[in-house]
């Protein structure tokens, strides 16, 4: 008999037994069902592999959802439970399904496949440029206490599991031909005890270095792909105050990308004639390049970004500072980064080159370097300045992050962190792209070091709570 007869055979015969097990571990199964509605928001298209009778993919409440498994018994479960979604019976490896998704989950379910990466590559045209591959596996630093758990009675015995590690994980997603987006763990103790579990679970687990301990490890992927010719159009917001020097070098030297290059002032309250100088360069430069202007309705660089991204005609959104300490000829390589679908947000780093004399104050270089570090471990992504200005993502990218935001509230009068937040809490692609920082050659910066400092480190921990300890 071959291990996927046995499995089969396996899950035929407890397949009546596995509502009982998950109501006795409702614990365990509510925490998953936790990260999982983290992940996917209600309303999403969900094909759930190795779905078993289904409770995963109901709790989900997706808009479609279709659940794939070898046993036909846990099929026919299913079926009569969640009458509203559609279970398949069939061969993982194989088994053909004729549209995509938003999500692709599989669930403790890699460790019963023969072939890993033949089943993940077998799900690659239910993909699109926009679907988020979904992985949750155990630490196998468990599987003594989980045989042992069998043993005693508190665990449903299970057939043996392939071992897989998390770099095996992470191998076969690249093996298979997808990009891996990021890594996270959950459950330090997966049993209830009143107070104690779910300090342990929604603090402990989520400290530094926990993740070699906890029980749930989970694997974000997707499969990269460029955009289309006709999604290579570019709007490049400039927020603009007190910058009237910048405003004609920002038109001169702001390069033509893709198919088309709107460029969109949006001037914010200024209190010299900046408002007056990009009036003057509109009309002077509106022959040979696509220049719009607006005011911004209220206040804050965020506020400014927000209205030139709601008014932007074309598919990719840039941010370039009016300062132009970035240097506006940069946004050739942002550009090319986004189009060929190697990140879906590139965000600037001004701390790898060395920088002009006077570019950045000692105080705010050490600012930025501690909220690395504090990025680093709230996002599980490596991020190096989360504070440079300069970031580019697509339109529906940027939907979805503003569809989004009363997640964590509007809080943030820069615009910098709740778009990282958004775009980390929509799973994307984020992408470093060191860039030279310059000195600004006119006016003064519009940052107040000490004051806009605690802003930020209170928006930090704020964030904790809804990011890292939910």
């Amino acid at each position: 008999m071959s291990s996927n007869e046995k499995i089969t055979n396996y899950f035929d015969k407890t397949a009546s037994k596995r509502s009982t097990w998950m109501r006795r571990r409702w614990y365990y199964y509510n925490l998953l069902i936790r990260q999982l509605k983290y992940l996917i928001p209600e309303g999403s298209r969900v094909l759930d592999i190795a779905c078993g009778t289904g409770n995963l993919l109901a709790a989900l409440k997706p808009s479609k959802g279709v659940g794939v498994d070898i046993s036909s018994e846990c099929v026919k479960i299913a079926q009569e439970r969640f009458p509203n979604l559609k279970f398949l019976q069939g061969d993982a490896h194989n088994i053909k399904i004729k549209e995509t998704f938003d999500y692709i989950i599989l669930v403790n379910a890699v460790g019963y496949f023969s072939d890993i990466q033949k089943v993940l590559e077998n799900f690659k045209t239910n993909c699109d440029q926009n679907t988020r591959i979904i992985i949750l596996h155990y630490n196998f630093l468990w599987y003594p206490m989980l045989k042992a758990g069998e043993t005693l009675g508190l665990k449903m015995r299970e057939p043996i599991q392939n071992w897989v590690s998390p770099n095996d994980v992470t191998n076969f997603i690249s093996l298979a031909g997808y990009d891996l987006i990021k890594t996270g763990s959950k459950i330090i103790m997966p049993v209830w005890l009143p107070l104690v579990s779910n300090m342990f679970n929604k603090y402990i687990a989520n400290l530094p270095g926990m993740h070699l301990f906890n029980l749930a490890q989970f694997y974000i992927a997707r499969l990269a792909a460029p955009l289309k010719p006709d999604e290579r159009t570019c709007s490049i917001i400039i927020p603009a105050r007190n910058e009237m020097g910048n405003i004609e070098a920002a038109v001169k030297r702001t390069p033509e990308l893709g198919r088309h290059t709107e460029i969109i002032f949006v001037e914010g309250n200024s209190t010299d004639d900046t408002w007056k100088e990009i009036q003057r360069v509109a009309k002077k430069y509106g022959k040979q390049r696509t220049i719009r202007i607006a005011k911004q309705p209220g206040k804050g660089k965020g506020d400014a970004v927000r209205k030139g991204f709601d008014i932007a005609k074309n598919n990719i959104l840039f941010i370039l500072d009016a300062d132009l300490t970035v240097e506006p000829e940069e946004m050739t390589k942002f550009y090319q980064l986004i189009a060929s679908g190697k990140g879906e947000f590139i965000n600037g780093s001004r701390l790898v080159y060395p920088m002009e004399e006077k570019a950045m104050r000692p105080i705010n270089l050490f600012g930025n370097k501690m909220f690395s570090l504090i990025f680093t471990y709230l996002l599980g992504q490596r991020f190096k300045d989360t504070l440079c200005g300069t970031k580019v993502l697509t339109k529906k990218n940027y939907q979805k992050i503003a569809a989004n935001r009363s997640y964590f509230g509007d809080f943030d009068p820069f615009g910098d962190f709740d778009l990282i937040f958004g775009a980390a809490k929509q799973s994307m692609k984020i992408v470093e792209l060191p860039i030279r920082y310059k000195q600004r050659t006119y006016g003064e910066t519009n940052i107040q070091r000490w004051k806009h400092g605690w802003l930020l480190l209170r928006m930090c921990f704020f964030a904790m709570r809804k990011i890292k300890f939910i």
